[in-house]
C-alpha cells in the first residue's frame, strides 16, 4: 500500500492558498476518479482506492508529520512507499521537483513529516508557487498563506494534472 500525502490547511480561509497546492492536487485526483472524502481518521481526510491511501493532515501545515505518522503506522507503509506532495516558493511558479528522498529544503510540513517518521527516506512532489516579486512585498508567511492571482489561477488545472501524472508514475513503481 502507498500512503499520498498533499499539505495544507485546514478550514475555508486557506482555500485556494499557496500553502495549499497538496490539497488541491488531491482534491483534483478525487474528482477525476470520483472519489470521495472519508470522515477524519487521525486527524485527517482520508480515501482509498485501490492500494492507494490518499490523507489531507486536518492539523496545520507546520504540524502535518503526526497524522502520516499515525498512519503510517497504522497501516504498517513504510517510508519509501510515502510520498508528500507540497508547495514550494523557491521554485518557479508551475514547476514541479520530486525527489524519492532529501532534505526539507525549508519547508516546514515536510520538517514535521521527517521528524515524525524519523527519516527524510520518503519521496516527495514540491510544486513552484514562486513569484518573487509578491514574497518580497509580502514576506515568506503572507505570502504562503496568499491566494493564486489570477493569472495564476488559470494556470493551475495543468500543473496540477502534470503532478497527478508524476504521482501515478511513483505509485506505480511501488
Amino acid at each position: 500500500m502507498n500512503l499520498i500525502v498533499g499539505l495544507g490547511n485546514p478550514g475555508n480561509e486557506y482555500d485556494w492558498t499557496r500553502h495549499n497546492f497538496g490539497f488541491l492536487l488531491l482534491d483534483l485526483y478525487a474528482k477525476i476518479y470520483n472519489l470521495d472524502w472519508s470522515k477524519p481518521k487521525f486527524n485527517a481526510l482520508w480515501l482509498k482506492s485501490n492500494d492507494q491511501l490518499f490523507i489531507k493532515p486536518q492539523d496545520f501545515y507546520n504540524n502535518s508529520g503526526q497524522s502520516v505518522r499515525n498512519f503510517a503506522n497504522f497501516y504498517k507503509i513504510p517510508p519509501e512507499d510515502i510520498i508528500v506532495v507540497c508547495d514550494d516558493f523557491e521554485l518557479d511558479f508551475g514547476k514541479t521537483r520530486f525527489r524519492t528522498k532529501g532534505s526539507s529544503g525549508g519547508n516546514n510540513g515536510l520538517k514535521s513529516v521527517i521528524e515524525n517518521l524519523g527519516t527524510s527516506d520518503f519521496a516527495r512532489l514540491r510544486l513552484g508557487t514562486g513569484n518573487p516579486d509578491l514574497r518580497r512585498r509580502l514576506g515568506d508567511t503572507k505570502f504562503v498563506l496568499s491566494r493564486f492571482t489570477p493569472e495564476e489561477k488559470a494556470q493551475l488545472v495543468p500543473i496540477l494534472e502534470e503532478g497527478i501524472k508524476k504521482v501515478a508514475d511513483w505509485a506505480k513503481s511501488h
